[in-house]
């Protein structure tokens, strides 16, 4: 019996990657390139660009896996990229302005008035716009650009791009990009306010669909080069964060995971919605119909290659088995303001002074480690679910010193699966309603464990301690009131 195969795109902000896998979730191949980035490539990208190097892996990714399988089993393709990344496309599909990042911070101002039109409106959907959103990048570009507008033809975001592009369908997006960009998911309709409020055009925006749903087939100028069947289908896409989510095993109601890169982010699924008055826990919807909760913080890992980035990690991991629990605070929040847990536009990370370079590490870990409990508390007190271990990803998960340290400091278990990529999530999501009947059933098959973290007991009663106090701290400084 012949297996079939799934290919997953992740296009972030430094670089691309892709991945095959088999339906049992085996890695054949997968293959990366860094993008040569540009001082202001945080603000603006070239879409272009992504596509070029895109298309040169996927074909280093078919030529390297064609002795080994056909390639004519070769079934669907998905795509994830980065939420609130918006690009201006003529009616031809063509950019008519480089992709506005996510992390382009100019548009705090439409952010704002955004956020306001949409509590007036009284929509069900998303309202807490800040500058990372999609929403107010489109409405930030029609009032910079007047001389442009008449030549939109969509808004849309970075992996339908992609998607476009491989498959001649710009104008159909997923549940999850649409989010930010202002979709309501309830009412399953984009707002009146948006048009009505904000001037931007209806036909400036999307269909939605599910990710993973099934929205064209591979284009022939791209199939036959590659040694790809015209039959393959190309699926919509996934954000990161859910992308990640996905890859690391939280895919069933009650699953939550922390993917941990240059921000930390948690995300899980739940039944219902969970509503979180102060805007800084959102819900993504669930390709079968559920809500995916979470957020996503300021604090991450990027301090480690910032702050370390001429240190022996294996040596820094080796020493912090010996020092943990540490004795310092640090909160290595890199960026200016807090997002998630808590929403605080004036904080500030802090580090201990007059200690050696393992305590510091040790700190930061712990640091991050805090605010990862924090984020579930709040979680637990607003929605009431209950959570009995954590699904891990992201760069953070490979290292297994901070793994049992976030492990003690949650008490509980935190699992690692084999392949935790955007790109595999994204694999994972096409095969979901392409061959599997559901993404459960897709994760079932398809994601498997490396690791569990179990809490050590001898931990817990003094991160217990040392989480209190850090707690106190982040009150002390009015970052938090509760």
């Amino acid at each position: 019996m012949s297996l079939s195969y799934f290919i997953g795109i992740d296009i972030g902000t430094q670089g691309a990657r892709v991945i095959m896998m088999d339906e049992s979730g085996h890695q054949l191949a997968a293959k990366e390139n860094i993008f040569e980035l540009t001082i202001s490539s945080r603000q603006e990208q070239d879409p272009e660009m992504w596509w070029r190097c895109c298309y040169q892996l996927l074909g280093n990714l078919c030529k390297e896996v064609t002795s080994l399988i056909n390639l004519s089993h070769v079934k669907a393709i998905g795509v994830t990229s980065t939420s609130g990344t918006i690009i201006p496309v003529n009616k031809n599909y063509k950019p008519v302005h480089p992709a506005i990042m996510y992390s382009d911070n100019r548009s705090s101002d439409e952010a704002d008035y955004c956020r306001q039109a949409a509590i007036r409106s009284g929509t069900q959907g998303y309202t807490a716009f800040n500058a990372s959103s999609g929403l107010p990048k489109m409405l930030w570009f029609i009032k910079n650009y007047p001389q442009k507008i008449d030549r939109i033809g969509r808004f849309i975001h970075a992996a339908d791009f992609i998607t476009g592009t491989l498959s001649g369908n710009f104008d159909t997006t997923d549940y999850t990009n649409t989010l930010k960009s202002g979709y309501d998911l309830h009412q399953m309709k984009w707002p009146d306010y948006i048009t009505s409020e904000l001037n931007i055009r209806k036909e400036w925006l999307q269909e939605v669909m599910p990710s993973g749903a099934p929205i064209g087939h591979l284009r022939s100028e791209w199939a036959k080069p590659l040694g790809l069947h015209e039959n393959v289908i190309v699926t919509a896409g996934i954000t990161d964060g859910c992308a990640s989510q996905v890859a690391s095993g939280a895919v069933n109601v009650g699953d939550w995971n922390t993917t941990i890169g240059t921000t930390l982010v948690v995300k899980g699924v739940s039944r219902n919605e969970i509503k979180d008055p102060a805007g800084a826990i959102y819900c993504h919807r669930h390709p079968e119909g559920y809500w995916m909760p979470g957020g996503a913080s300021n604090t991450g890992a990027d301090w480690v290659s910032t702050m370390f980035a001429d240190s022996d990690l294996t040596e820094l991991a080796n020493a912090a088995r010996t020092i943990i629990p540490g004795k310092n605070f640090a909160w290595p929040l890199l960026q200016h303001g807090e997002r998630f847990p808590f929403v605080a536009p004036s904080a500030k990370g802090f580090f201990p002074e007059g200690i050696n370079k393992d305590e510091k590490f040790v700190a930061c870990m712990e640091g991050v480690a805090y605010i990862e409990r924090y984020a579930f508390e709040r979680i637990r007190k607003i929605s009431g679910e209950n959570i009995s271990q954590i699904f891990s990803a992201g760069g953070g998960s490979n290292s297994d010193i901070w793994m049992k340290i976030r492990s003690a400091v949650l008490n509980l278990p935190v699992c690692k699966m084999q392949n935790v990529s955007g790109a595999a999530g994204a694999a994972i999501t096409a095969a979901s309603k392409t061959y599997f009947e559901d993404i459960i059933e897709a994760g079932t098959n398809m994601i498997h464990a490396e690791k569990i973290i179990d809490p050590d007991f001898s931990l817990l009663a003094p991160y217990e301690e040392r989480y209190r106090q850090f707690i106190q701290l982040l009150k002390d400084k009015d970052y938090i009131n509760e």
